[in-house]
């Protein structure tokens, strides 16, 4: 599960960078050693880092614990080179040395030697400037793209023609000009933050994603059958918003939505973690699981042949210029959840 798998990783990296801290082993808080909790830290944030961009700060931790490591090992290692030097100046005194060994020692010594070492250290850094380079380019330009978020982007239209694509600030001035003030906004966690900040709505989730009960409740009502997810989504939401367009909608998410959904709730795909189950077949034909989803029924509902949302449970109300966003309205929505929800004194946190 992830919540576990993230909770294993803080602990694991707070062992190990106290450790460090402290310079001594706490083997008694963590059964295994500080390296093994390091390694594991460093190996789940790679995988993570590797599938979402968001998480990538992970990996700064273990790279400060790594970096303090060596600097350790190298200290140590100095402090043994210094005293196997004396020990051998003594040795050799004593002629308990071999004559390889002296051989070794004298051309080490030797200024001779001293130029090779360097040469060899200059090539080495010079084989690797390439690497050093590509990494340091990469690094800049994730950080130039995270740093600078856009909602709104250039394309072209089938004819070529320059435009510039406004739907998702659209849809959020549109959520702020014509919900109620207390409305409450059911989307994929991604957009919770856009939500928040523009459209000035409550949204279930956003990209904290510290809860991962919330994150698990999204993903079983959007992926559940029609019905069932109204009976889950009138309880929690007035209004559904989607991203219905281009190749980051929500359908392209959809497969992580039903995992993530699964992981706490198994029965979403009972046998079957990877839920293969939930997905489109050769063609884009969608599964029969995908086909009766929610978030199929109002993705496409009134563009594909025979899609259609329940008309007594979802009402479209907004469809972004170029279709990049979609808003249906609850009916039926529970007043009495509503109302218990926004009690403060049934708060916990």
């Amino acid at each position: 599960h992830k919540a576990p798998t993230r909770a294993w990783m803080r602990r694991a990296a707070f062992i190990y960078a106290s450790e460090m801290a402290e310079g001594k082993a706490m083997a008694t808080a963590w059964p295994t050693s500080s390296s093994s909790a390091c390694v594991g830290y460093a190996v789940g944030a790679s995988q993570r880092a590797a599938a979402t961009s968001r998480v990538q700060p992970l990996l700064s931790r273990y790279c400060v614990a790594a970096r303090r490591r060596e600097l350790g090992h190298a200290a140590t290692a100095q402090s043994a080179l210094s005293s196997s030097s004396s020990s051998s100046s003594s040795s050799r005194k004593r002629g308990s040395l071999g004559k390889f060994g002296t051989e070794v020692r004298a051309f080490y010594d030797h200024p001779a030697g001293r130029v090779v070492r360097v040469l060899i250290a200059v090539n080495v850094l010079w084989l690797q400037l390439k690497y050093y380079r590509d990494f340091y380019h990469t690094c800049q330009s994730m950080a130039e793209g995270m740093s600078q978020p856009s909602i709104m982007f250039r394309a072209n239209l089938r004819d070529g023609t320059p435009v510039m694509i406004d739907d998702y600030r659209e849809a959020y001035w549109w959520l702020r000009d014509n919900t109620p003030a207390d409305s409450r906004v059911m989307a994929w966690w991604d957009y919770g933050y856009q939500i928040a900040g523009i459209a000035n709505r409550t949204t279930i989730a956003d990209g904290n994603t510290w809860n991962h009960e919330h994150i698990a409740t999204l993903g079983r009502c959007l992926t559940a059958p029609e019905k069932h997810a109204h009976r889950i989504i009138r309880h929690l939401a007035d209004y559904v918003l989607l991203w219905t367009g281009g190749g980051g909608d929500d359908l392209a998410k959809s497969p992580h939505m039903a995992r993530i959904g699964n992981s706490v709730y198994d029965d979403i795909c009972p046998g079957d973690p990877t839920c293969r189950m939930f997905g489109f077949e050769r063609g884009g034909v969608p599964t029969p699981m995908m086909a009766n989803s929610v978030l199929y029924k109002l993705h496409s509902h009134n563009l594909r042949p025979g899609v259609q949302a329940d008309p007594s449970r979802f009402q479209e109300v907004y469809q972004s210029k170029y279709g990049k966003v979609r808003i249906f309205k609850v009916l039926s929505v529970s007043r009495e959840s509503k109302e218990w929800a926004a009690n403060p004194a049934n708060r916990v946190c």
